[in-house]
């Protein structure tokens, strides 16, 4: 599949390279339907003088310079304004990864060398992995310049783009940074210790969108849809360093219960961390207008393919 073609500048140094999109969206999506003819619902642009219903090649772009009044900029205009340095990354600087704050961090894009820029560009990837650096820079994505970073990913190098500083909106209240006690952070450490282990991504599994997936192929074949009840959550408020404690105690427990083959059926049984349907997972189906018609099929499984 077909990437976008560029090149990564800095110095004198120029290694053409293409640029393909890193995620997919994997939500699904609804289609919006008329309640009584269950047809779908048309979002049709019209004309506000003739009422006239608008195709793609009866709509221009315009930019409102005063009340009322517009300057029409078309596509090719726009294309004409670019330069080959507006295509390219151009690096500005290099620094450590741990500088950028995540909430900088947009969309990620994979970088893959065009023919003869290979050898540039896995040199790139190599001292910029033993240097321990990212590069910033920036680049023209649509009709906008952006800003980006450039950091190495496996064998691989990755380009994510930034946030500008002016985007990055401010906590909107005071975080207060109280004191802990001493016992508290020792048990809160070895709490972390105890749970840390490589990161896996494969690990997580959108389990409310499997759910929403089960729920619609059951009203397909015109099954009765059973509410899940949620289990009860303790209303009252503990004491952190019991919470703590009690936490630690189940993970190490866990823990060797793994290890170990018991001799006798196990009794004890794990409660569970969250109940419940939150917020965050009604979003997860969005109530948004779904293109064609996917209705029953469920959403393709995530991969590192490679998608423009």
């Amino acid at each position: 599949m077909a990437g976008r073609k560029g090149a990564i500048a800095f110095g004198l140094v120029y290694i053409p390279v293409e640029l393909f999109a890193a995620t997919q969206d994997d939500a699904v999506r609804f289609n919006q339907l008329a309640k009584d003819s269950m047809k779908r619902v048309r979002y049709v642009k019209t004309c506000p003088d003739c009422k006239r219903e608008l195709g793609p090649d009866d709509i221009v772009k315009g930019y409102q310079y005063e009340k009322g009044k517009y300057v029409v900029v078309t596509d090719e205009e726009l294309e004409s304004i670019k330069s080959d340095a507006d295509r390219s990354m151009k690096i500005v600087q290099f620094a450590n990864a741990d500088e950028i704050s995540p909430i900088f961090f947009e969309k990620p894009y994979q970088i893959v060398a065009q023919p003869g820029g290979e050898r540039a560009l896995e040199l790139l990837r190599q001292a910029m992995l033993a240097e321990g650096k990212v590069a910033i820079g920036t680049t023209v994505l649509g009709n906008s310049e952006t800003p980006v970073a450039i950091m190495p990913y496996g064998d691989d190098l990755v380009m994510i783009t930034l946030h500008y500083a002016s985007e990055v909106k401010d906590i909107p209240k005071n975080v207060q940074h109280l004191d802990v006690a001493e016992p508290e952070l020792d048990m809160a450490k070895r709490l972390i210790d105890s749970m840390t282990e490589p990161f896996d991504p494969a690990r997580f599994k959108n389990a409310y969108q499997e759910k929403l997936m089960d729920l619609i192929q059951s009203k397909i074949a015109g099954k009765a849809v059973v509410t899940e009840r949620a289990a009860e959550r303790p209303n009252n408020i503990i004491d952190l360093m019991d919470a703590l404690t009690a936490s630690l105690k189940q993970q190490e427990g866990g823990s060797e219960g793994a290890a170990k083959a018991p001799a006798r059926k196990c009794t004890a049984t794990r409660s569970s961390a969250k109940s419940g349907t939150s917020a965050e997972q009604d979003q997860a189906a969005k109530e948004t207008d779904a293109p064609g018609d996917g209705a029953g099929k469920p959403a393709p499984k995530r991969s590192r393919k490679r998608a423009s």
